[in-house]
């Protein structure tokens, strides 16, 4: 009889569950990992929401990368969360996000959200630029002062200084009236650079994007099981 391979990825206290194309999280899933899991990777799934963490109470740090998850988003309480991407879902309203986000992970240090509509840079959409993204971060870090690292650059003093100082006033979006004019020949250049997949579902190509460092690895499956140590920062 073939030897049937595990969907999970287990190491230690690390779980891995990706590209299994699963609109939910498993039960068994909670109910076998809930109580030890320390991290928990459901990337490259078809996932709209995530109520099945609620038995994952130790949960350190989250990963749901490439999935399907928009403005409805609802967290369990998870005290213990430091880490958080949630890379190229469907999430568009940044605020509501964040002030959910606030309230659910008071440990929260480490948040990505690249490759979604609220997140306001050229991997989304070629009309934005660097102060769309700037001014997008002073408001994050306006609603969350305690963030050591945001999408892929460490959080400054400075820029923390300056998200307390004027971030409530920094949600801006520019009107499409402001838009320029598409040049000749624009959807025939190449995209720009991005750090995350070009929508492949092979979990060998899951990155993360946590900035150039020394990486991690979890999981034989995943090469994007990468975090940055304490000692890293």
């Amino acid at each position: 009889m073939a030897h049937r391979e595990s969907p999970v990825v287990l190491n230690g206290t690390q779980v891995s569950y990706i590209g299994h194309d699963s609109k939910d999280i498993p039960h068994f899933l909670g109910e076998t990992y809930g109580k030890f899991a320390r991290r928990l990777d459901l990337s490259f799934n078809q996932l709209r929401l995530l109520a099945g963490l609620k038995m994952f109470t130790e949960l350190e740090e989250l990963v749901v990368d490439n999935n399907l998850l928009g403005n409805d988003l609802q967290l369990p309480r998870l005290p213990k969360l430091h880490t958080l991407t949630l890379n190229k879902n469907q999430l568009t309203d940044i605020e509501a996000l964040l002030e959910h986000l606030a309230d659910v992970t008071p440990s929260l240090e480490y948040l990505s959200l690249l490759g979604n509509e609220a997140c306001p840079n050229q991997l989304v959409s070629l009309d934005k630029d660097d102060d769309d993204y700037q001014r997008y971060r002073y408001f994050v870090l306006y609603k969350l002062p305690q963030l050591k690292f945001l999408d892929s650059r460490k959080v400054t003093k400075t820029e923390l200084k300056e998200a307390q100082a004027r971030g409530a006033f920094m949600k801006v979006v520019k009107p499409k009236s402001e838009e320029m004019p598409k040049e000749a020949g624009l959807e025939n250049r190449p995209l720009p650079y991005t750090p995350l997949p070009r929508g492949s579902r092979d979990a060998k190509n899951h990155k993360g994007v946590f900035a150039k460092c020394r990486y991690i690895y979890y999981g034989k499956h995943s090469e994007g099981n990468r975090f940055i140590r304490n000692d890293q920062l």
